[in-house]
């Protein structure tokens, strides 16, 4: 069984994991008919899109031609400026529930986009709002509680609110409300969430901000890759490399950084060989 983990990492993030899995594909190792996909913020996104129907090709195109970007709100945001709010927001806190609380709060008490806004921008992005039959899970954090919500097709939650839901960054987007519950990004509980792939014989993660995490995490990454190692599971981590990073920059919610990010990635892709 094959599982792939898609990360967080705003739209420049979006662009570089579409560009690393065409060119997966473009040197005979095509990903998009895993047995199972987890993403997770713009790993929501990208999970979706590949579901959806349409080719790597296609999807490629999305995001590196100009002519066929969806529209984005931008947002000026220095990753190592908004990390170091968060670390102080999480100072001397130990227990995972309480940091992901004060995550929540944090999103909650901010001033953002009206929410129909931003839902509009996600409905946009994917091709399909149905749920696919093919295993697809999508991870959000109910803002009240800190605790980890992974939607599926069973969820009764329609595809278009999950995605939002798991890319609603703290202090960036709207909380998302569904049933009453109000959820936010789920890489306020680790960047990838690459723990729910437990039990698969072979696991691709794509971590577009790196390994190295930008707050504290309950579950700590290279602790989970050992973990799913010492399961029996063939893990490959692809990163971005030096062209990738320089491509992705320091604001990767900024849509300019899609046609060279998903160039980027596309390249690295190419040159990358799986477990």
């Amino acid at each position: 069984m094959t599982t792939v983990v898609l990360g967080g990492g705003g739209v420049a993030g979006i662009a570089w994991m579409t560009g690393v899995l065409a060119g997966l594909a473009d040197n005979g190792q095509d990903l998009s008919g895993a047995d199972d996909i987890i993403g997770t913020s713009a790993g929501s996104v990208v999970a979706t899109q590949l579901r959806s129907g349409l080719s790597l090709e296609e999807l490629f195109q999305r995001q590196a031609d100009p002519a066929k970007q969806t529209a984005e709100i931008g947002v000026d945001v220095n990753m190592e400026e908004y990390a170091a709010k968060l670390g102080t927001l999480l100072a001397g806190v130990t227990d995972p529930a309480e940091m992901r609380r004060r995550f929540a709060r944090f999103a909650l008490d901010a001033e953002t986009v009206e929410p129909a806004r931003r839902r509009a921008v996600i409905a946009d992005r994917l091709p399909s709002h149905e749920w696919p039959e093919q295993s697809l899970r999508i991870v959000a954090v109910e803002a009240d509680t800190g605790e980890m919500r992974v939607f599926d097709k069973d969820s009764g939650v329609e595809l278009v609110d999950a995605v939002a839901a798991s890319c609603a960054v703290p202090g960036v987007w709207p909380a998302v409300e569904i049933d009453g519950r109000r959820y936010v990004d789920g890489g306020v509980r680790t960047a990838d969430n690459a723990d729910l792939a437990e039990g698969a014989s072979r696991v691709v993660i794509l971590v577009p901000l790196g390994t190295q995490p930008l707050w504290p995490s309950e579950v700590p990454f290279a602790d989970v890759v050992a973990g799913l190692r010492a399961a029996g599971a063939e893990v490959t981590v692809i990163e971005p490399d030096e062209a990738s990073k320089a491509a992705i920059g320091l604001n990767p919610l900024d849509p300019a950084t899609r046609t060279p990010a998903a160039n980027a990635g596309r390249a690295q892709g190419a040159r990358t060989v799986l477990s």
